[in-house]
C-alpha cells in the first residue's frame, strides 16, 4: 500500500488535525514524544507527518513532497499554489477583513488611493483590484494594527477573530473579504497515483467532521 505523507501547519491546526486523525484510528506516538525529529511515521507505518511553517505547507504539497496538507485558508489564498482544496475542516474559524478607523469608510467608498498595510499583500491586491479601487500595498511582518494608528496606512487587511485587538486600538471592521478556517489540500498528481487510498481517507475525514458538528 502507498504511504501517504501529510504536511501540517505548526501549532493549533496541527494539534487539531492530529486529534481528528486519532479519532479515525491513525495514531503517531512519535509526535507525542519530546524530540527534535522533523519527520514522523504513524504507528502502523502507513502515514508520514511533518510540521512546517504555515506558509510552506502549500509549497510542499504543490511540489509533491506531501500528498496532503492541512493549513488555513488565508495561507492557501496568499500562496496561490496549484493544489486541490478538498475539505473545509471548520476549526480555526475567523475571517479576512479590511479594518481601520471608522472615518476611513468614506475613503473606501470614494475611489481615491487607499494605503493598505498587511501581512497578506496578494490577498489585499486581488481584493482591491476586483473592486477596481487604486491601492498602495505596504507589507508588514509585525502588528499591522500599528499601520493606521501611526499614519503609515489608511486601513489594514488582516485576519479578524474576536475583534478585540481592533477595538482596543480604536479600529473597526470596514469590509469583510472572506471567511477563513483550516482546509485540507491535496497534491494533484497524488490524487491520481494514490487515488483510492487518498479518496478513502478524505471520505473518512469528511464523515468525522460531519459527526463533530
Amino acid at each position: 500500500m502507498n504511504q501517504i505523507t501529510f504536511a501540517l501547519a505548526k501549532g493549533r491546526l496541527a494539534e487539531k488535525a492530529m486529534d481528528v486523525l486519532k479519532e479515525l484510528g491513525i495514531s503517531c506516538k512519535e509526535m507525542e514524544e519530546e524530540s527534535r525529529k522533523l519527520l514522523f511515521t504513524s504507528d502502523d507505518g502507513r502515514y508520514r507527518f511533518f510540521l512546517s511553517k504555515a506558509s510552506d505547507v502549500p509549497t510542499y504539497v504543490d511540489h509533491g513532497v506531501a500528498d496532503i496538507g492541512i493549513v488555513g485558508k488565508d495561507t492557501i489564498l496568499e500562496e496561490n499554489r496549484a493544489v486541490y482544496e478538498v475539505i473545509d475542516l471548520g476549526f480555526g474559524a475567523c475571517k479576512m477583513a479590511v479594518a481601520g478607523k471608522p472615518e476611513k469608510k468614506a475613503l473606501l467608498e470614494s475611489g481615491g488611493l487607499i494605503r493598505v498595510a498587511t501581512k497578506y499583500p496578494s490577498i489585499a491586491k486581488r481584493y482591491f483590484e476586483k473592486t477596481n479601487r487604486p491601492v498602495e500595498i505596504i507589507k508588514l511582518h509585525g502588528s499591522v494594527e500599528l499601520g493606521p494608528i501611526v499614519g503609515l496606512s489608511d486601513v489594514i487587511v488582516d485576519i479578524v477573530e474576536s475583534g478585540k485587538t481592533l477595538v482596543e486600538n480604536g479600529l473597526v471592521v470596514l469590509e469583510d473579504i472572506e471567511p477563513l478556517s483550516a482546509r485540507c489540500i491535496v497534491n494533484t498528481a497524488s490524487l491520481k497515483v494514490k487515488h483510492s487510498e487518498i479518496r478513502r481517507l478524505l471520505n473518512d475525514i469528511e464523515k468525522k467532521m460531519e459527526e463533530r458538528k
